[in-house]
Parts: C-alpha cells; sequence; structure tokens
C-alpha cells in the first residue's frame, strides 16, 4: 500500500484474508455435530461463533489496535469498550439459528462505524461462496469464493431501478411478523424472498431485491456491515420515520429500520 492509499484500502486487503479464514473455520465447525449453547438472553451461541470472533479481534488488533471493537460474543460476556466517534462492530456469525438448522444464510459480519455511520463492512456468506464489501462509502462490490478462495475477480454492485413487475422484497426467514406483512401489503408487495442474516441488505444492494423492512429487535453488531454494504451500493437504511439510521445507540440495541433500493413510499 503506498503512503497515499486510503486506510480503507489496508482494511480491504487485510481483512479478507480474515474473513476468509473465519468462514474456513465456521465451515469445519458446521460439518460436525457441534454443541449448541444458550445466552441470556435465549439465543443460540456455538464454538463457531466463538472461534470466528477470535480470529476477527486478533487480526483488528493488529492492523487498528487504536479503534476498539464491539463484538458480539464480548459483548454477551460483558466486554464492552468505551468507544466515542470511531469502533468495529462485529458480528462473527449473523444467523446462527440458520447454521444450527443446517441451513445456508449465515454470515460472517465486519463493519467500521464513524460518526455514526457505517463508512467500511464485509458481509462473507461462507456456505453460499459469496461476499460482499463495501470498500469505501461509496464502491460497493461482490465476488464468488470457492474452497476458501476467490474466484475472478470483484464486481461492482449497485440498487437496481424498481421493475415493472413489481417490488421484490426481502424478509427475515426467522422474525416475520404482522407489521412487516403490513407493511408490504401496503406497497403492494406480492414477491417475497425469504432470506435470513445480513444476506437481506445485500440482496438489495445487488440489485436482487428492492426492500427490506425490519420491525423487531437487531443489536448494530447485526446491521452494521450489511448497512455499509447497502450504502455503498447507492441504498439507504432510515427510521421508518425517514430520519437517519444511526449507530451508537444505548447497549447498541437498534430500533425498526427501512433498508431500501429505490421504492418510493
Amino acid at each position: 500500500m503506498t503512503k497515499s492509499a486510503s486506510p480503507y484500502t489496508l482494511f480491504s486487503e487485510k481483512l479478507y484474508e480474515t474473513t476468509l479464514e473465519a468462514g474456513r473455520k465456521i465451515m469445519e465447525i458446521f460439518a460436525l455435530d457441534f454443541e449448541v449453547n444458550y445466552k441470556g438472553d435465549k439465543s443460540p451461541v456455538t464454538a463457531a461463533d466463538e472461534a470466528a470472533e477470535k480470529i476477527i479481534l486478533r487480526d483488528l488488533a493488529d492492523i487498528a489496535p487504536h479503534i476498539p471493537v464491539i463484538a458480539e460474543e464480548q459483548a454477551s460476556a460483558g466486554n464492552i469498550p468505551d468507544v466515542t466517534d470511531k469502533f468495529w462492530l462485529v458480528d462473527p456469525l449473523d444467523g446462527t439459528k440458520e447454521f444450527v438448522k443446517k441451513g445456508t444464510d449465515f454470515t460472517v459480519n465486519i463493519a467500521l462505524i464513524e460518526d455514526g455511520q457505517p463508512s467500511f463492512g464485509i458481509v462473507y456468506a461462507p456456505a453460499l461462496g459469496r461476499m460482499f464489501v463495501a470498500k469505501d462509502p461509496q464502491t460497493a462490490v461482490q465476488m464468488d469464493i470457492r474452497e476458501g478462495r476467490f474466484m475472478g475477480a470483484e464486481s461492482p454492485i449497485t440498487v437496481r431501478d424498481v421493475p415493472e413487475s413489481g417490488i421484490v422484497a426481502v424478509a427475515s426467514k426467522s422474525h416475520r411478523d404482522d407489521q412487516t406483512n403490513a407493511f408490504l401489503e401496503k406497497l403492494g408487495v406480492t414477491n417475497i424472498v425469504s432470506a435470513g442474516s445480513s444476506l437481506k441488505f445485500c440482496l438489495v444492494a445487488a440489485g436482487e431485491a428492492d426492500i427490506y423492512p425490519r420491525f423487531g429487535p437487531t443489536m448494530e453488531w447485526d446491521t452494521g456491515a450489511g448497512h455499509a454494504v447497502l450504502n455503498a451500493a447507492g441504498g439507504t437504511v432510515v427510521n421508518p420515520d425517514g430520519t437517519p439510521f444511526r449507530y451508537q445507540k444505548p447497549d447498541f440495541r437498534n430500533g425498526f429500520f427501512i433498508a431500501n433500493g429505490k421504492v418510493k413510499y
């Protein structure tokens, strides 16, 4: 990296391999008859969550020791550093319920938050071989991964114009609710793609869907990386009243949000 290169370039160069390593470890455990434990909030946790988080924390401490990290499993254990206007959000295995059920919609997530907004992020779905990256606040790409290796070059992604055939919405596999259904009905949505984890943001970012409404509980580490990718692809994430969706909230707990490509509502 040259002296004039952006810090985001360094993060991309270093964290691509970090994310692949975390994904390889997750898939190793995925192939086993692993044990499932439950945290205080009754959410599942496995050895894969913990092993992937260790890999990511190791490398973040190496490349950016001055930036604090809010990581899901560390936070669950009460290890939450003080943060100011710049910090990392890490969800080493988003979609643990899918992982436990031997589904494929689980992801590794790393995001950088600056001044309340995500500026860099990686979402990697190791079972699907897809990686999505917000290389900086204006550049989103995706890559195909096979057997833990990059296949071909980065492909730019952007949100799409709503097709004449109608809006395609993406909704949670395990968290659909009446409020979400009412929102989609108001928009006249009849085509709903079901997906788990932060992949929902990425499907909108890649122009494979148009909108992702969420009227249920999430944490900031669940959304930071996917939000970064969608922003960089030309989309938005806002509160239901249209105001900006921001980070560094109390307990890092999110309210409801609408992740959108170009849907007018």
